[in-house]
């Protein structure tokens, strides 16, 4: 079973490729506390015999999303004992200590994670002067070298290999997603100043659709 959070569809895409070779359950998990009237609901789900558990996420701050982990902290998996485990994240550049704060998160569940990797992705975040979106060739050799990583960890998966953390945790990992991400989740991350443009909106109605909160 592989429960994914996707604001952008970088993450989505990578959880629809694992499914398509894997053939495991996808679990959206935006759409799973949409439907349950938020995070706060205990979620409960059963394991088919041998499914693994994947859990995928873009960075947010250095950290996992505020979503993602508050959903874990109410997830109950009946099976999960034992069953191989793995975390996929997704970022423009570096991701910090994000999956060291993501396996204590799974630790009070119960779980940890028996591999995990991150897919540098086209960057999809702006909120700070120093952020830009990459340029087209940019764009395009990150979704290949994306590919080819994911493929030879979805190979990982089917054969249930432990011990793989292929991991770009950046120059300054502790600094990043302890004290910037801090400040990210506290004065940063939220939707208070989200705005729109009246001259350049076409009113089309894509990022409504699309995002998950």
């Amino acid at each position: 079973m592989v429960f994914y959070f996707s604001c952008t569809g970088n993450t989505r895409w990578a959880a629809k490729r694992i499914k398509y070779f894997t053939g495991d359950n996808i679990v959206d998990i935006a759409a799973e506390c949409k439907k349950h009237g938020g995070s706060d609901k205990i979620h409960e789900y059963t394991l088919d015999s041998d499914e693994p558990i994947g859990f995928l996420f873009p960075i947010h701050g250095w950290r996992p999303p505020l979503m993602v982990r508050e959903f874990i902290s109410k997830l109950r998996i009946t099976n999960a004992q034992g069953r191989y485990c793995y975390i996929i994240c997704t970022a423009g550049d570096t991701v910090g200590e994000a999956v060291d704060i993501f396996q204590k998160d799974l630790a009070a569940i119960g779980l940890k994670a028996d591999s995990a990797i991150s897919l540098i992705m086209p960057e999809s975040y702006i909120g700070l002067p120093f952020m830009n979106l990459d340029n087209e060739s940019s764009e395009i050799h990150k979704k290949m070298q994306a590919h080819r990583i994911l493929t030879q960890f979805i190979d990982s998966i089917l054969d249930k290999q432990r011990g793989i953390f292929n991991i770009t945790k950046g120059r300054w990992p502790r600094i990043n997603s302890r004290l910037l991400g801090h400040a990210f989740v506290n004065w940063i991350i939220g939707d208070s100043k989200f705005r729109v443009d009246p001259d350049r909106c076409i009113h089309c109605g894509k990022c409504a659709k699309v995002c998950p909160t």
